[in-house]
């Protein structure tokens, strides 16, 4: 048995609380959270897709809320960190150093530089460190990019990616909004659609990306081209800047030579793929979503399976590099090259 603890329990913690009771073979047996009341405050997390709330049974679980404490009491075989942005490099040293596999949420740290210990002590210690990029995960965006690596539609084209919605307002004191702490819109959202986009296609050579900057001056809209040695158009977008009545919207549409493949939560068919002869169709997806493959998929490696890495630890920091990249774009209004 695959004994479990959770650090941060806000809706991501609970999320992944909600994922793991799914997974065979484990079993969430501590959490740790700084919030005092948390069993109360629990009941009123909120997020941006779907509903991370799910009747939390206590009475089954150590809780603490000192995280040196958690690793001293519990035998733990593996940690989600969904902990602020901020404290990720620190308290996955801390669980890597204590023997103990590690899932900490995306984006890995706030800088590609704070990732450089992390990946370091992954490798020292031996244990498993995977990055949460849950879209690598989710069932339309990976049979996307199974179509794409297949061939059997020709070569990309262009690609659009977008990931909108209303400000995070619901963390405990406001956090996201802090880009201090959560990285902002940039780094926290739009990252999602940026390592989607290095995943299908590498590492672009530039980026060329304009923002918009909300009341309080930081950035709130981002738009990136991708620049690549070819004559590909790859744009993503990520906004926390629509009113709270727009909702959440995922979505892409990428342009291959013999098809076009389309994905959007708020149509019905989500997804579908447009080929240039037949019908539209709808292809058949892995069950779940990506927050519950990901676990699921760690759970494997951590127990000792041999499993094939979705997202490799160089990746994840150079995913930040590529929004740090875009940010300063962004500010200059320039192309930053990316070496």
């Amino acid at each position: 048995m695959l004994k479990v603890g959770i650090v941060g329990f806000g809706f991501m913690g609970q999320t992944h609380y909600k994922c793991w009771k799914k997974v065979e073979g484990a079993k969430v047996t501590a959490i740790c959270d700084v919030n005092t009341n948390i069993e109360e405050d629990t009941k009123r997390a909120v997020g941006n897709i779907g509903d991370g709330q799910e009747a939390v049974d206590f009475s089954s679980l150590n809780v603490y809320t000192d995280f040196d404490k958690m690793l001293l009491g519990e035998k733990l075989d593996a940690v989600s960190i969904t902990l602020p942005t901020y404290l990720h490099p620190d308290n996955t040293i801390k669980a890597l150093s204590a023997g103990i596999n590690v899932l900490c949420e995306k984006p890995m740290a706030l800088t590609a530089k704070d990732c450089e210990p992390m990946i370091t002590e992954a490798k020292r210690s031996g244990k498993i460190l995977q990055i949460g990029h849950c879209v690598r995960f989710w069932p339309e965006y990976a049979k996307a990019k199974e179509i794409i690596d297949s061939g059997k539609y020709g070569k990309v084209i262009a690609g659009t990616f977008q990931r909108l919605g209303s400000a995070p307002t619901w963390s405990i004191d406001n956090w996201f909004m802090d880009e201090q702490r959560s990285g902002g819109v940039a780094l926290d959202l739009h990252i999602h659609d940026t390592d989607y986009v290095q995943y299908l296609f590498g590492m672009p050579k530039a980026v060329c990306s304009v923002g918009a900057k909300g009341p309080g001056g930081g950035l709130i809209h981002i738009s990136t081209q991708y620049l690549y040695d070819n004559d590909t158009a790859i744009t993503a977008e990520g906004g926390w800047a629509m009113m709270p009545t727009f909702g959440f919207e995922m979505s892409f549409n990428i342009v291959l030579e013999k098809a076009t493949l389309i994905y959007d939560l708020t149509r019905e068919p989500a997804f579908r793929v447009c080929p240039a002869e037949g019908e539209v169709f709808t292809p058949e997806v892995k069950e779940g979503d990506g927050w519950f493959l990901q676990i699921a998929h760690f759970a494997k490696a951590a127990s000792g399976e041999k499993v094939e890495p979705i997202t490799t630890l160089e990746e994840s920091m150079n995913s930040v590099k590529i929004v740090d990249a875009e940010k300063q774009s962004a500010s200059k209004g320039q192309r930053v090259s990316i070496s």
